[in-house]
């Protein structure tokens, strides 16, 4: 299963184009979940308008991201994975207190101002008692298709350099590549709509 728990800025129903709003689960065990492309899903894009804009403050925040785990009726799942957003706020340490967490993925891009992040989300784990189970440098490098040269828009190696300054495994990089994009803006990931690609392979 999927949660978006970016109550600010929830993308995840855009990108796997989940559309609609969450209803009561038929089993009266909270709402339903949406289903895109075989993943259970929800984002508070689909309990609120989402041209509306969110104007709470964080116990309210840390509240609407807790009820997006806990009263949905998930079913069976092996794993649960939470996409929280930024930073070291209410909504992570809501969700590290009273969430049994098995472990946390930090992802950043390869600069030293993304970086500085990486640490403080370090550490706010750590504190916290929740693993850090590696580290993903995101936009890493692009591949021209005109020069099919490699071109490291925000620098690179940098977050696998953190990580090993931090202790924490180096999971891998990801390039830049628009079909990540074209993928989120219509709605099907590119793991799905390309999934002999090389970045379908990275991911």
């Amino acid at each position: 299963g999927l949660a978006d728990t970016d109550v600010y800025g929830p993308s995840l129903h855009l990108m796997t184009g989940a559309r609609g709003l969450l209803q009561p689960s038929p089993s009266g065990r909270g709402m339903q979940p949406k289903i895109a492309h075989g993943l259970p899903l929800v984002s508070m894009g689909l309990l609120v308008d989402p041209d509306q804009p969110m104007i709470w403050r964080g116990p309210m925040l840390a509240g609407a991201a807790l009820q997006l785990l806990t009263e949905v009726d998930w079913g069976a799942l092996d794993y649960l994975m939470v996409d929280l957003p930024p930073g070291t706020g209410d909504v992570q340490l809501s969700i590290a207190q009273k969430i049994r967490v098995a472990g946390a993925v930090v992802v950043s891009t390869p600069q030293d101002v993304a970086l500085a992040d990486v640490v403080r989300a370090k550490r706010m784990f750590d504190k916290v008692g929740i693993a850090t189970l590696g580290v993903i440098e995101n936009m890493s490098y692009f591949i021209c298709d005109g020069c099919n040269k490699r071109h490291e828009i925000f620098d690179s190696g940098g977050a696998e350099r953190m990580a090993e300054r931090l202790g924490a495994p180096f999971l891998g990089r990801l390039p830049i590549d628009v079909s990540v994009r074209a993928g989120g803006d219509l709605g099907i990931p590119v793991v799905v709509q390309h999934p002999e690609s090389q970045i379908a392979h990275a991911f």
